[in-house]
């Protein structure tokens, strides 16, 4: 399925709502516009498999561009609208894009590229265009708004967020398959999630995002409605539950911890009775706030564990959850591995390396030592996370391998440790990192943001110490703590915990910087 088969059976139905403006775009606008964007697209000489770049805030134009980009079978790498102009320039580079398309609201950054993507064949703005660019907008309406020839599925190829390092790309095979066929044999928004085309999705996080952008995609090949919000906001999201009959949702857990500290009396203001389902990921979410969250919106929760690489997909509804408390779930597509150092399968309820076999192909584009990194000498993948089964197959996450802190020789997770941090009420977000110790090697270290940076100083940090060590052995309770206004944390979820690292590590010898 693709808009334009909904676009002829339902033409006036919303394809999505913009959450702010109110703007609604509808499957005869959505199929109109993406037509005309596929036939600029081969117009400027692009064909199976080559790459555009997409560097926008979230906007009505930003779904149509991609769905342009899909029909017209090419790879469209949608890049984080806060990086700089240096940042943009590495992506948009070793992507290899041709079509560099950004907007008005990022013009600022679209003046600094000026030089600094030579492989760029063509530059355009959505809104009013800058001297360097040309109007998108100007360019489709001279395009026809039929469908090209040569209609293909494409790809996005988006690039990881780069929280342990450069990002790296992601390419997923494009095969020639005609425009609707699916890609997987498994149907995840339809028979997990029960997506139909009388959905309403809130779609509250950046579209640059993998998670965001491929459910979004998704939903309007079911012919469903989102809502899509051009920022979080905690009482806004509640309110547009309500506004809009929510059906559907997807979060991040900071998401949580940031309505859940909202006001009593605004959680409680709005009917989300509407709400079936609210799926979360990209980020463990802590035990405590997870069963607050199902606490307050009954059992309709549901996680999943996966990366942008696609190698493999756990899930886990409430009632499983509350079986299995902490788990992510089991695994839906590949099967997993928990294996030690030397490769060898870890007994249940033991931490290891989490592999995937049997599950689809990725390679990190332009980096054959990375994609080699994360195989094994089964052929089975990892994206560097440790965790450990039951004796249910059920998985729980312990942190990132990049992430451990050994201090004395014993090694410290440190997301058991910001899971607890995040539960004290003065706290809006932590990092736990490991920080140069000349007795231990390292020492724990916890970086907080306060509800009020005002409280900052000795007696919050003394009573956050404390905090730990009612509830963690003493090993792993923090050494230290020190207070940010903000925490590096993406919109997406993922904490920027290699920027906070620097700080203290950018001028010693270490495995870690």
């Amino acid at each position: 399925m693709h808009p334009g088969i909904h676009a002829a059976e339902n033409p006036d139905k919303p394809a999505y709502i913009m959450a702010n403006s109110g703007q609604v775009v509808s499957y005869r606008e959505l199929n109109e516009r993406s037509n005309r964007g596929a036939q600029l697209f081969r117009s400027l000489g692009l064909g199976l498999g080559d790459n555009i770049a997409i560097f926008m805030e979230n906007n009505a134009a930003y779904l149509q561009i991609c769905w342009a980009a899909h029909r017209a079978g090419l790879y469209y790498t949608c890049i984080s609208s806060h990086l700089t102009a240096a940042e943009v320039a590495y992506i948009v580079g070793d992507c290899g894009a041709r079509i560099f398309i950004t907007s008005q609201d990022k013009a600022d950054v679209a003046r600094e590229l000026d030089g600094q993507i030579p492989g760029v064949e063509a530059c355009l703005m959505v809104g009013e265009a800058i001297s360097g660019y040309l109007s998108y907008d100007e360019e489709i309406a001279k395009q026809p708004d039929g469908p090209i020839a040569d209609e293909y599925e494409g790809s996005d190829m988006l690039y990881s967020s780069g929280t342990t390092g450069r990002p790296k790309g992601i390419r997923l095979p494009i095969t020639g398959a005609p425009l609707g066929t699916p890609r997987s044999p498994v149907d995840l928004l339809g028979t997990l999630y029960g997506v139909t085309g009388e959905t309403i999705y809130l779609s509250p996080a950046p579209l640059y995002h993998a998670a965001p952008l491929r459910f979004n995609m998704g939903i309007l090949k079911k012919g469903a409605t989102s809502i899509v919000m051009e920022r979080f906001d905690p009482e806004g999201a509640l309110a547009l539950i309500e506004r809009h009959k929510v059906t559907h949702s997807q979060w991040v857990p900071t998401m949580f911890v940031r309505m859940l500290k909202q006001p009593a009396e605004a959680r409680s203001k709005y009917d989300l009775s509407s709400l079936r389902l609210a799926i979360h990921a990209a980020a463990p979410c802590p035990i405590e706030i997870k069963q607050k969250m199902i606490d307050w919106w009954g059992p309709v929760l549901s996680e999943y564990y996966a990366g942008t690489e696609g190698n493999g997909f756990c899930t886990i509804n409430s009632e499983d959850w509350l079986r299995h408390r902490g788990s992510v779930g089991r695994a839906l597509v590949g099967t997993l591995h928990i294996l030690d150092d030397e490769g060898n399968e870890q007994p249940t309820g033991t931490p290891g390396a989490i592999y995937f076999a049997d599950g689809p192909e990725f390679t990190y584009h332009n980096d054959p030592e990375r994609t080699a990194d994360t195989r094994n000498e089964h052929g089975w993948s990892t994206l560097g996370d440790v965790g450990y089964q039951d004796e249910d197959g059920f998985l729980y996450l312990t942190d990132r391998k990049s992430f451990m802190i050994i201090t004395g020789g014993v090694n410290i997770y440190p997301q058991e440790i910001e899971n607890l941090l995040i539960t004290h009420p003065k706290i809006m977000d932590a990092a736990v990192v490991g920080v140069p110790d000349p007795e231990f090697g390292e020492a724990v270290k916890a970086v907080v943001q306060l509800m009020d940076h005002n409280q900052a100083g000795p007696d919050m940090e003394a009573e956050i110490l404390a905090y730990s060590r009612q509830h963690l052995s003493t090993i792993k309770c923090p050494r230290s703590v020190d207070f940010e206004v903000q925490l590096p944390r993406h919109e997406n979820g993922k904490l920027y915990k290699r920027l906070i690292k620097d700080r203290y590590w950018g001028r010693h010898d270490t495995r870690i910087v």
